[in-house]
């Protein structure tokens, strides 16, 4: 074929290749409509053969066209079996890795089109199983070296096409969080090339504005840091005009991705100084005679436009939108830190700003005129504000003295000039009957959220402003309080008098905000503080504005839509109003808490202080009603104070109380940004802690309330990840770090700790177990906090702590705190102690047998885990009596990690307290049938006897009762336990042989040998390496119970070696992030020893049923309640000691049978397994099998449970069997073949002799002829149905019992 590759030729010379090609092909596509994967994966390679006929070697291009490749991969990705998808996905992403690929235009079509819609499934990107926590998934590197290799093998013309359409796919459809970020992430990671022009700077934006919104918000921010960095990588300077630069820089948040200080700031400010005058000049730029603009002269003419405003005929009642202020503040800080950078490089060291001062200059100009000007447009002054607002409120990340910020320095210095100038402009307006229309509400906050900031600002830079904010205050304060208190005796209030009053109150608001943060200020000693305080005391609450009748018609103009007509503006105004009052109101409740009693001259304030509060209490109530939930948050707070005087005297108002508040935070969305700090309003008052204490001394309903709220609470947090961790927190430090007030009823805010220990008993088992995808959004949320500083995100957003682990976490380190010694902590530990011990009865209860990782069994774990933590903390009275309910929860079924906890505990509390020990040797005296599930719980004990007798002077009486108690389990019939015995006696026997003592001497040649016999296991199966695995499994050979006794350890080292489910390990990292409680100031228990850390999972798991050991079917034995025999007790009684562990497969007490089964002829591992098992339990001598390799097949094992470690096995291959049959006639045995034949024998009627050998047939062909003429007889089972013959193992077995029987029948005769 010619130049391009045809959709299908043929020629004959290329007949064989050819032919081979479509064959593979055939057969891939065939094998992927199975839709298998197991079926399919190993069909994978040939995927690369294709490749290989595909491309001629000599020209490098396509002999196939590459469609047909793509079909398969296509085919792949639409397979509703996600594990194919994703094989399919990783196959061609590897492409590019392994194979040179001539470039062909189809391949970029494919990957925007079907690659890409494949990619959008968030569920791929899940880790692999042996990943750590916080590793980047498979997916996601593949995703990056793929994209890195094929833009750089694609010819240059191509890339930006290829790109741009890559990007705006990013835009053209709903993408979820994981994907967006992975993409993001691999476009960042493309090698420098100037491709993208201000088409891929739109779609870059559009990505962001779009694809975003809905995301959680530390993945958005990763995404977008991702995304500024493409930019920096792919953009051509020379196509972009800095305003589209800027504008896209503002779709970045700052709160989320970019804010100064950070390193992505700094990679910024690098990349426009380095590409400084290279920028593509902008249409509308002064700068004709240039060809390009350099950054200084964009910001210079930025704020010069800005500043500027039209002269209108009409002066325009909205104030502008804040975007430009933002754009303006955001790039005067860029330009001014590349300033920065400049003069570092150049080597200057004192900077002169000379940049700085020109960007800040022209609003330097504006803001002077502004108090003695008073003809300057709104629009401008609006404006000036707007931008001087965004430069004050930038906070610098790196410095906590801004001095040591030279930029945000100069600009504070700067905008200090002009202080008077702004104060007396904004008292003006707010004073002077300014302010008229509902727009003016918006400038009213502008200037509000202003005082703050130069309060601020005059602290932190020159207090020689201070005593001006004073008077500015006075001033304020005194004007807003008369325009209030003027009452209007119209009927229709004017619009413009009812949006005075709101700007007064909102001014009053400010004041008291201002009063409460910045008490350096001492604005307290003002005069007009406390006309405010009288004023507040004696309003009305909750006063509602009526609503004005007509609105000026220039107003109506003015906006078009009239919204100030409709009842939901007016509405808005109204509960923003009343919000207000209470806002003045907390500031008085909790700066006076005596509510101005010293005005006794009205009969208003003679009522009592309860009455007062009650009536205050009352309207609160009424303003939660009317107040939209984004308001409420003042009236919280205010409720904080009144209740816990009320509680005593009004206990149902109270309760109405938490009623109203939890339906409001219930009914709130965690989504909504206003959830969580209501949320906080709301905790601090119910949790309050004098609200708890009263509440608990009078043990009425409002207790039984506040545990039913908890209770709640805690089942929201199972929904909303998040709640029950800004409870706990803020609990346990009040709990625990209140100071004490002289107001306060309460003598020591921990006795609420006791009355309300629930919220640490349920924090301590806390945690959901989480659906898939929620788990993917942890392990991609745990990835991104792994790169540190390096991703801006996690710089800028603030860690809000509401992963789940933090609630454990939390209740830990509070636990960590308390101290035995004090009275008030031990008997509350010792409450919690016995509480989570119920706890895990009932878990033990509700279910007896329970699935690894299931919510019980993270429950049992957890519950362990904590009692762990108290134990040290506990004295000896209280746990003699608590120890029986630990050994009790020993004989419970457990899984493999709760097991290690409930054993390391017994080791510890003995070791602490030896005269314990007797207590534990009463556990073993139990019948077998208690101890099934749990013997080898205390075996394992007894593996770490050393420590537990190492504060014991007399060793001899303990070891001598522990070495009875092990040698007798030694024989147990159940392969695991005796496993357990035996490293037990191995450690045990150690200790008795360095005491030198005479009575152990003598026992010397039997337990050597015993042991030296389990070290030289013979037999075949996995009972050698069984032992050794035992031996080596970390519980028994690297752990040490007292020196790793640790957070590490318990939390995540020993729940990691347990197999434990990842979601279970809580890292030390995420002990040392969450600061809310510290660790108490000795605390050193920090880190596993390195050997421990090192280790990885063994596959040895300690159970009982001997999960993973040879004997993995007596699973339903241990747990069910069926009578076992036991093997030794058909034994002779007088049996020595030492000669049971000498032989033991041929004296464990087997009758002497002359019984040989044959079953070379069986090739079933399962039928072989079962027939084993039989075998040994009927006594046959040996059983000859075709092959010993079968005995390490685990389906095998699974059948045959160890039979074959107590029965001889011989191998004779099936072509040997003639020469085997002779060899057994002349030793005298009966060959007998189960068949049917013409002349065989009923089974009812056919007598065994002593010495028979049993043949049994192949399961398809039976016995072949060649065989049948070597049998001395043929026997059969007599059948009623219609099948025609039974299953090998099943006929076997009834031959065997058959043969058993006869002999049992003669032994008794003979007796």
């Amino acid at each position: 074929p010619g130049g391009k590759p045809s959709l299908f030729w043929w020629s004959a010379e290329k007949n064989e290749k050819l032919l081979q090609f479509w064959e593979t092909y055939i057969l891939i596509m065939e094998t992927l409509e199975g839709n298998q994967i197991h079926v399919i994966k190993p069909v994978l390679p040939k995927l690369n053969s294709l490749y290989e006929h595909a491309i001629s070697g000599e020209k490098g291009c396509w002999l196939f066209h590459p469609s047909w490749h793509m079909c398969i991969y296509k085919r792949m990705f639409e397979s509703e079996n996600k594990t194919l998808t994703k094989e399919g996905i990783l196959h061609f992403l590897e492409l590019y890795e392994t194979k040179h690929l001539p470039n062909s235009l189809g391949f970029s079509e494919f990957i925007i089109g079907p690659l890409m819609d494949a990619l959008s499934e968030s569920s791929l990107y899940s880790r692999t199983p042996g990943q750590l926590m916080g590793a980047c998934p498979p997916l996601g590197m593949r995703l990056q070296k793929f994209l890195a290799m094929y833009v750089m093998l694609l010819p240059e013309e191509e890339k930006g096409s290829f790109l741009l359409k890559f990007i705006q796919k990013m835009t053209s459809r709903h993408w979820s969080a994981v994907p967006i970020l992975f993409l993001s992430m691999a476009l960042a990671y493309i090698p420098a090339c100037k491709v993208l022009g201000t088409e891929g700077l739109h779609a870059l934006r559009d990505v962001l504005k779009c694809t975003m919104i809905t995301h959680q918000i530390l993945l958005r921010g990763a995404a977008q840091c991702y995304l500024l960095q493409a930019t920096m990588h792919l953009t051509d300077v020379e196509k972009v005009s800095l305003p589209e630069v800027s504008s896209f820089l503002l779709s970045l948040r700052p709160e989320e991705s970019l804010r100064r200080d950070t390193v992505l700031w700094m990679e910024l400010c690098s990349w426009l100084q380095v590409n400084d005058r290279c920028f593509r000049k902008s249409v509308t730029s002064d700068f004709e005679h240039q060809e390009t603009s350099s950054l200084c002269q964009y910001v210079c003419s930025l704020v010069g436009d800005y500043l500027k405003t039209p002269a209108s005929e009409r002066e325009n009642c909205f104030m502008p939108d804040w975007f430009e202020a933002k754009l303006v503040a955001t790039m005067i800080l860029l330009a001014a830190d590349v300033e920065q950078m400049r003069n570092k490089h150049s080597g200057k060291s004192n900077i002169e700003w000379i940049e700085l001062e020109a960007f800040l200059n022209p609003l330097l100009d504006v803001l002077m005129k502004l108090g003695s000007n008073a003809y300057i447009p709104t629009l401008k002054t609006d404006k000036s504000l707007q931008l001087l607002l965004k430069l004050l409120q930038t906070r610098s990340l790196k410095c906590s003295n801004t001095q040591d910020d030279r930029v945000l320095f100069f600009i504070w210095k700067s905008l200090m000039i002009p202080v008077e100038s702004i104060l007396e402009f904004v008292l003006r307006r707010l004073t002077a009957n300014e302010l008229s229309t509902v727009g003016d509400l918006d400038r009213c906050d502008l200037y509000l959220a202003l005082i703050p900031e130069i309060v601020n600002l005059s602290l932190q830079v020159s207090w020689k402003k201070v005593p001006s904010i004073q008077n500015f205050i006075l001033s304020l304060t005194n004007a807003c309080i008369r325009n209030l208190q003027e009452r209007n005796y119209e009927e229709e209030p004017k619009l413009k008098e009812q949006i005075e009053k709101v700007a007064s109150m909102a001014s009053l608001t400010a004041v008291c905000e201002i009063m409460d943060r910045k008490p350096e200020v001492r604005l307290e000693s003002l005069p007009s503080v406390d006309a405010l305080k009288r004023f507040i005391s004696f309003s009305q609450f909750n006063e509602v504005l009526k609503k004005p009748s007509y609105i000026e018609e220039s107003t109506i103009e003015c906006t078009q839509t009239s919204e100030e007509a409709t009842s939901q503006g007016w509405g808005k105004i109204v509960a923003r109003y009343v919000h207000d009052q209470w806002i003045c109101l907390r500031f008085i409740l909790n700066s006076f808490p005596t509510l101005a009693q010293e005005y006794e001259e009205t009969s208003e304030m003679s009522l009592s202080t309860v009455e007062r509060s009650r009536k205050i209490l009352q309207s609160a109530l009424e303003a939660l009603t009317i107040l939209p939930s984004d308001q409420v948050l003042p009236v919280f707070d205010c409720m904080k104070v009144l209740v816990p005087k009320l509680l005593d005297s009004s206990e149902s108002l109270c309760i109405e109380a938490f009623d109203l508040a939890w339906k409001i935070i219930s009914s709130l969305s965690n989504t909504q940004l206003i959830f969580w700090s209501n949320l906080k309003a709301f905790v601090q008052f119910l949790f309050d802690s004098e609200v708890l204490a009263v509440a608990a001394s009078a043990k009425g309903q409002a207790y039984a309330k506040i545990k039913e709220i908890i209770f709640k609470l805690i089942d929201m947090s199972t929904t909303k990840t998040g709640v029950f961790n800004v409870v706990l927190s803020h609990c346990c430090r009040s709990w625990i770090f209140s100071p004490v007030d002289e107001r306060s009823a309460l003598s020591n805010t921990f006795l609420n700790a006791g009355n309300y220990c629930e919220l640490i008993t349920e924090a301590c088992v806390f945690g959901t177990v989480f659906r898939r995808d929620q788990r993917l959004i942890q392990d991609v949320h745990a990835f991104i906090e792994n790169l540190g500083e390096k991703c801006a995100a996690n710089v800028v957003t603030e860690s809000a702590n509401r992963d789940d682990h933090y609630v454990r976490v939390c209740a830990i380190k509070f636990l960590c705190l308390l101290d035995g010694s004090n009275i008030l902590h031990k008997t509350f530990m010792e409450d919690i102690f016995i509480k989570l011990l119920d706890k895990d009865e009932l878990v033990s209860r509700s279910r007896t047998r329970y699935y690894a990782n299931s919510l019980q069994h993270r429950i049992k774990n957890r519950v362990w885990q904590t009692l762990l933590v108290l134990l040290p903390k506990l004295n000896q009275n209280f746990l003699c009596g608590s120890l029986d309910k630990v050994f009790q929860a020993g004989f419970g079924n457990n899984q493999a990690s709760v097991k290690y906890f409930i054993e390391w505990i017994v080791i510890l509390s003995l070791h602490k307290y030896p005269q314990f020990l007797n207590k534990f040797w009463d556990c073993f005296c139990y019948d077998e049938e208690k101890l099934k599930t749990s013997i080898c719980t205390f075996l394992s004990v007894l593996s770490h006897f050393d420590i537990v007798l190492q504060n014991t002077s007399e060793k001899k009486p303990a070891l001598k009762k522990a070495l009875i108690v092990v040698l007798q389990w030694c024989f147990n019939h159940n392969f695991s336990v005796r496993l357990y015995a035996l490293v037990a006696l191995k450690k045990i026997w150690g200790m008795c042989r360095m005491l030198h003592e005479e009575e152990f001497e003598a026992l010397t040649p039997v337990i050597e040998s015993s042991l030296q016999q389990v070290e030289n296991m013979h037999g075949t199966g996995n009972a050698r390496r069984n032992w050794q695995r035992i031996q080596d499994h970390f519980f028994f050979a690297t752990f040490h119970p007292l020196e790793d006794y640790n957070l590490e350890t318990i939390f995540y080292t020993l729940p990691r070696l347990s197999e434990l489910a990842e979601d279970e390990w809580i890292s030390l990292s995420k002990f040392d992030r969450f600061t809310d409680v510290p660790f108490p100031p000795a605390f050193q228990w920090y880190h596993s020893r390195t050997e421990l850390r090192d280790l990885k999972p063994s596959d040895w798991s300690q159970q009982d049923m001997g999960a993973n050991s040879a004997e993995t079917d007596s699973q339903t034995e241990w747990t069910d309640v069926q009578k076992k025999i036991i093997p030794w007790k058909n034994s002779t009684p007088s049996l020595d000691l030492e000669m049971v562990l000498q032989d033991r497969a041929a004296k464990l007490g087997k009758s002497n049978s002359r019984l040989i089964v044959v079953a070379s002829l069986i090739d079933k591992p399962t039928n072989l397994g079962g027939l084993c098992r039989t075998s040994e339990i009927f006594g046959a001598s040996a059983l000859v099998v075709g092959s010993l390799h079968y005995i390490q097949d685990k389906q095998f094992q699974h059948l045959s449970v160890s039979a074959e470690q107590w029965l001889p096995l011989v191998e004779v291959k099936p072509f040997q069997l003639v020469d085997y049959l002779q060899q057994k006639k002349t030793e005298g045995y009966t060959i007998i073949g189960v068949e049917q034949t013409a002349k065989s024998f009923d089974l009812t009627e056919y007598c065994f002799p002593e010495k028979s050998l049993l043949l049994l047939g192949n399961e398809h062909e039976g016995i072949p002829a060649n065989l049948i003429h070597h049998l001395d007889v043929c026997v059969e089972i007599p059948q009623q149905g219609i099948i025609r013959s039974l299953n090998v193992h099943v006929s076997g077995a009834l031959l065997i019992w058959e043969y058993t029987r006869q002999q049992v029948i003669k032994q008794k005769q003979q007796k």
